[in-house]
């Protein structure tokens, strides 16, 4: 019995060659942190999230150098490239020119009504869409001054102006974030404003912290809305290495049934019976397929207890017993091996079925 209710109907909005909203599958994206100006680096950083399965990446484009870069990066990114403008539409209007993908904006920061008008015209005729961000660290004064501090009802309103000024001037190509680091109030937000619109949204919880913090905190966020139908691009944010935004957000849609493809490692937790290191194969299975799109589950089992009956279940896995550790695949024990050559024996495995 599945535990999700139905996707929300959304318009569908494309960056790039990625569809975001309607049918389309929730895509996962990051933002890159090295200085945008810095070509070598940037391009480096993302060809890495590439790898990981990043499907869409942002890029900061507070000032002209970084608007000069954006050719160069976009040529070289093999994934759409969205630009994070904020305060000055004339970076907007270099970036539409540079040829990227998406403008991520917040309508309020840009200025008089007529700046808004000239990006949104510029957005339009290159048929680059807008995502709108309202972040609750930043809502507008006379919604602050009202409520005393930020409130899930007041980024409602904030983002409500924000499209309904994008469709006074005909321009519907939107996307639209509603991000705290609150997690109830991010789930409320987008709750509330899914009620409203028919936009796609991008979810994720702002400022979330440390990969273990803010892994959990996005899961519990981001899993809560997922489930009931809400969603339709999902970013991490993590104050850690960009990669792990990506391998969090994939699993997070994984563990809901909601995207499939790569290698999944179960593992146990480990106890007084364990016979191999569990922990260091886990991850350096991980880490050494990455980059692999197949589905596959993969597990590292310790003892002989419950072991070999997980692994069992696994596509290929094995099992620590004592002096030899036993390998499984498809349901059946292959061989025996030892706790020094098993890494590289299920590596072997792994790739024979993905290459298969």
């Amino acid at each position: 019995m599945s535990i999700l209710k139905p996707r929300r109907k959304t318009r569908q909005v494309m960056i790039g060659d990625v569809a975001v909203g309607g049918d389309a599958p929730i895509s996962v994206q990051s933002m890159t942190n090295t200085k945008t100006e810095d070509v070598e680096a940037t391009v480096e950083q993302i060809k890495g999230l590439e790898k990981v399965g990043c499907e869409i990446v942002r890029v900061a484009v507070p000032g002209k150098a970084a608007v000069v870069a954006l050719p160069d990066i976009i040529a070289q990114a093999e994934i759409p490239v969205v630009a994070d403008i904020h305060f000055d539409y004339k970076l907007g209007l270099g970036a539409v020119e540079a040829g990227v993908h998406a403008l991520r904006i917040n309508p309020g920061n840009i200025g008089a009504r007529e700046r808004v008008e000239t990006l949104v015209g510029a957005c339009k005729e290159k048929a680059i869409p807008i995502r709108v961000g309202v972040n609750s660290g930043s809502l507008e004064k006379d919604i602050l001054e009202r409520d005393g501090h930020p409130t899930a009802q007041g980024m409602v309103e904030s983002a409500m102006r924000h499209v309904e000024l994008l469709e006074s001037v005909g321009f519907g190509d939107v996307i639209l974030s509603l991000k705290a680091s609150d997690v109830a109030m991010t789930v409320e937000a987008n709750r509330l404003m899914a009620e409203k619109c028919d936009l796609p949204f991008h979810l994720g919880i702002t400022e979330a912290g440390t990969v273990l913090t803010g892994s959990v905190r996005s899961s519990v966020g981001l899993g809560v809305l997922l489930a009931e139908g809400i969603g339709d691009t999902i970013r991490v944010s993590l104050a850690g290495p960009v990669e792990e935004e990506i391998r969090v957000g994939r699993e997070i849609l994984k563990s809901l049934g909601l995207r499939h493809g790569g290698v999944t490692v179960i593992a146990c937790p480990t106890c007084g019976r364990c016979q191999i290191d569990v922990q260091a194969i886990a991850e350096e299975i991980e880490r050494k397929t990455a980059h692999i799109r197949k589905s596959l589950v993969v597990a590292v089992m310790g003892c002989a207890v419950n072991g070999p009956g997980e692994a069992r279940e696994a596509d290929v896995g094995i099992a620590g017993g004592g002096e030899e550790v036993l390998l499984f695949a498809e349901g059946e024990t292959l061989a025996a091996t030892t706790a020094v050559s098993a890494l590289a024996e299920l590596l072997a495995r792994i790739a024979g079925l993905t290459q298969a």
